[in-house]
């Protein structure tokens, strides 16, 4: 089931807090519940997926994309990921949720995840996302214009620019 009860103990928390620049890390310290366990004892793999959810809308409150959403009656959209996944997150261990808003390019906007447990790192994520207008994507343009942003993103990480070239090969619909 989807956490709904954090979700909104997040939002409510995050709107108190100072805004973020949209380029800077969101940092947000969590707790591995036993709803979020599978039956090997360590967080679910889709648990991680969705906690990373919640960590991307307390970055959107916090660099003010949350009201701008609101104001537009804009959604989200997550267009792909990719994750690694390199450590166990056991019940009750204390991670930390990294969130960080990479930059844009034609089409997508570019995130990174990652929860950290002291200087392990557990698992990190690649995202590319969007945000939808009327059931189809915005383009890129016209959100940063309504964030009061540059309309030219910074480049993007060499990881990410060869993450998005290499899943543009993959045929769409797969082959079978």
């Amino acid at each position: 089931m989807y956490p709904f009860a954090r979700t909104l103990t997040i939002a409510l928390a995050e709107r108190r807090k100072p805004k973020l620049g949209v380029y800077d890390t969101h940092v947000m310290e969590m707790r591995c519940w036993p709803v979020d366990i599978d039956y090997f004892f360590e967080m679910n793999n889709g648990r991680i997926l969705t906690l990373f959810d919640l960590g991307r809308t307390a970055l959107a409150i916090r660099i003010g994309l949350w009201d701008v959403l609101k104001r537009e009656n804009w959604g989200l959209v997550v267009a792909g990921s990719t994750v690694r996944y390199r450590s166990r997150v056991r019940p009750f261990q204390k991670f930390e949720m990294r969130t960080r808003f990479l930059g844009w390019d034609n089409r997508f906007f570019y995130l990174e995840q990652a929860m950290w447990r002291g200087e392990t790192c557990c698992n990190h994520a690649l995202l590319r996302t969007g945000v939808t207008k009327g059931g189809r994507l915005a383009p890129v343009e016209d959100v940063a214009r309504a964030m009061e942003m540059d309309e030219v993103s910074r480049p993007l990480p060499e990881y990410a620019q060869g993450w998005a070239a290499a899943d543009a090969t993959r045929p769409w619909p797969p082959e079978f």
